[in-house]
């Protein structure tokens, strides 16, 4: 999991910086470039909630499904000691 964190961080900081220059170098007006780089700093901000949402998920599910192995260990104990 903390991989995968590192790696997604990595990746929209990289995004984060290369929209930010590419729109600091374009040929537009202060007003435009303004206007572009909230729109850029909105969607990455959308974009990071989304994977963060999606983290939790598959973070849920794996909790669950480690939940259902131990049920399903303490049950075969169960039966042997019985």
């Amino acid at each position: 999991m903390k991989s995968s964190t590192s790696f997604l961080i990595g990746l929209l900081s990289g995004a984060a910086i290369g929209a930010a220059l590419g729109i600091l170098y374009a040929p537009d007006k202060g007003k435009v470039t303004r206007k572009k780089i909230a729109q850029k700093t909105e969607d990455l901000k959308d974009d990071i909630l989304d994977k963060m949402d999606e983290m939790k998920q598959s973070f849920g599910e794996s909790i669950n499904k480690v939940k259902e192995k131990v049920e399903e260990v303490k049950g075969k104990m169960q039966k042997k000691e019985a």
